[in-house]
């Protein structure tokens, strides 16, 4: 079976340039550690006039970045209900 290869390019960022997504518009609810991707993601698409077929690569590494930040908050919440299971015990 195939494999799936790791894009160094969709890791999410928690310095995002902020002046640049108020520039571009940019909803504040998409100003997130994928931000960078989206900016490159609406240029294409704004070239290309919206064609369906056009700007794949950028869209998929924009998802590739929100699931890679999905499962790095699923991970950081794993670790906190750990921690607090961890702190009760101690508390009793």
């Amino acid at each position: 079976m195939g494999g799936h290869g790791h894009n160094p390019e969709a890791m999410p960022m928690k310095n995002q340039d902020l002046q640049a997504l108020k520039d571009a518009m940019t909803p504040l609810g998409y100003r997130d550690t994928c931000g960078h991707l989206l900016l490159k993601l609406n240029a294409c698409r704004r070239e290309t006039f919206y064609n369906p077929y056009k700007c794949g690569h950028e869209r998929h590494t924009y998802e590739e970045c929100q699931y890679i930040g999905w499962l790095q908050r699923i991970e950081a919440k794993k670790e906190l209900v750990a921690k607090q299971k961890a702190d009760a015990a101690a508390a009793n």
